[in-house]
């Protein structure tokens, strides 16, 4: 497994084990937690988040993704928008906010999920597909199995507003990996485009 797969694959354990965090408790948070919340705020605010997602990601992937040489800039613009969510609770009063939130939630990962993918399987190593991805699938399974209990004591312990900047500082960390990976993403790429300059001046001698 390359370096560049393993900052991938360790970035997405980072923040979806940390939004696991959040998973167990969500609704009970908009029910009971907010001004304007109840259970049918908090389904409401999970369609927000897949109608948004849903209805961004087609087209994204196929006007910008799938253009764009330099996927890990489109992959970083979209955990950021993604980690900004948990200190978004934080300071959420009204379930209008939440609402927002998941808006916010839903764009991320509309650019985040595919441009995520296209570089999963660009640095997969091609005789290890099935395992390499068992790897990725098996750490983020057991990560969200830890987070779903620890999320609720967390909460149950210290409160909402503790465990959403907990989620946070966790889903950070995941961005910054994924801030080398672009350095080292964007260093390959200039190198590679310097190389087929030199490769074209050489053809036109």
């Amino acid at each position: 497994m390359n370096n560049k797969l393993k900052l991938l694959i360790l970035s997405d354990i980072l923040i979806i084990s940390s939004f696991g965090l959040i998973a167990p408790i969500f609704a009970i948070f908009i029910d009971g937690g907010i001004e304007g919340g109840s259970l049918v705020s908090a389904g409401l605010a999970t369609t927000i988040f897949l109608v948004v997602k849903s209805s961004a990601q087609l087209p994204l992937s196929k006007y910008l993704i799938d253009k764009e040489k330099h996927k890990t800039r489109l992959l970083v613009l979209g955990t950021f928008l993604i980690i900004t969510v948990p200190f978004i609770y934080v300071f959420a009063e009204h379930v209008n906010t939440i609402f927002v939130a998941q808006a916010i939630y839903g764009l991320g990962t509309a650019f985040a999920y595919p441009a995520w993918f296209s570089l999963f399987i660009t640095y997969i190593n091609k005789k290890h597909k099935g395992f390499e991805y068992a790897i990725y699938s098996t750490s983020v399974g057991l990560g969200m199995a830890l987070s779903a209990f620890l999320g609720a004591k967390i909460a149950e312990t210290f409160g909402f507003k503790p465990l959403f900047i907990f989620v946070g500082a966790i889903a950070f960390l995941g961005f910054l990996l994924l801030i080398v990976l672009d350095r080292i993403e964007g260093r390959e790429l200039r190198r590679e485009e310097r190389l087929r300059k030199k490769r074209e001046r050489e053809r036109r001698r």
